[in-house]
């Protein structure tokens, strides 16, 4: 059993501490000034009044509410609603600067984790004689990360967001890429395909005399013509092979 599993089983367990992150990336949000790329909050429950610091970074207290993530047996994905307080017009003004930058975004694909653990294990700063011998940042249930995937409602009192896992964001697949059988998508002696040798073939993977008149034919007989036949060589030490899985 888990240290925080452990832990709960207690008669008077420590209490749960809920940390937020929300991850902004340049090429899709901008460089929205005065905002970190990484925002760092928590909801201030469990009386908690001061900002926390956890694994080292400070989570500030921000009046905000996060609900919705429970799982059920419908198979179905849990998307969660974030609300946060905008009666400063502070979260208005930073979806207008992001806006600026890629218009009708509103935060749109920013990372969202969940981090939970419990008062007991937090860094010894948050304490007032700054000493805690149980302080462990890795004692956490395992995060949970959420995308932003739409903006719900904005109003001057607040703003909520739907969250969804990577799986249910609008245009995204997965695989990321199509796999098409015997065909390698790599681009011939990048770092993908990580074939630097001096034995050279054309396209119909016949020996040729020089680098000039060397073209993979993209198919995995001409992976095996340069690395080797996979009977010879373990998967591990086979990286040419990858492109094909």
């Amino acid at each position: 059993m888990s240290i925080i599993h452990s832990e709960l089983q207690k008669l008077a367990p420590s209490a749960i501490i809920e940390l937020y992150e929300l991850q902004m990336f340049p090429a899709i949000h901008g460089v929205t000034v005065g905002v970190d790329d990484i925002l760092r909050f928590h909801a201030g429950t469990n009386k908690v009044s001061a900002d926390i610091v956890w694994a080292g970074n400070t989570y500030n207290r921000y009046p905000v509410e996060v609900s919705g993530f429970e799982y059920n047996g419908s198979g179905q994905l849990p998307r969660p609603t974030l609300t946060v307080a905008n009666i400063t017009g502070y979260i208005s003004a930073m979806l207008l600067l992001i806006n600026d930058f890629n218009p009708g975004n509103d935060l749109i694909r920013s990372k969202f984790t969940r981090i939970r653990t419990q008062a007991r294990y937090l860094d010894a700063v948050n304490f007032l004689n700054g000493d805690n011998p149980y302080a462990d940042p890795n004692v956490q249930w395992p995060q949970e990360i959420y995308y932003i995937e739409r903006k719900i409602i904005e109003t001057r009192d607040v703003v909520q967001f739907e969250l969804v896992s990577s799986f249910d964001m609008v245009g995204v697949r997965c695989p990321g890429r199509q796999t098409i059988e015997n065909t390698c998508q790599w681009i011939y002696r990048s770092a993908e395909c990580s074939y630097t040798g001096n034995a050279y073939f054309n396209v119909n993977d016949e020996p040729v005399q020089s680098l000039a008149q060397d073209k993979c034919g993209l198919r995995l007989s001409s992976c095996r013509k340069r690395f080797g036949e996979t009977n010879q060589l373990p998967f591990g030490s086979f990286p040419g092979l990858s492109g094909f899985l």
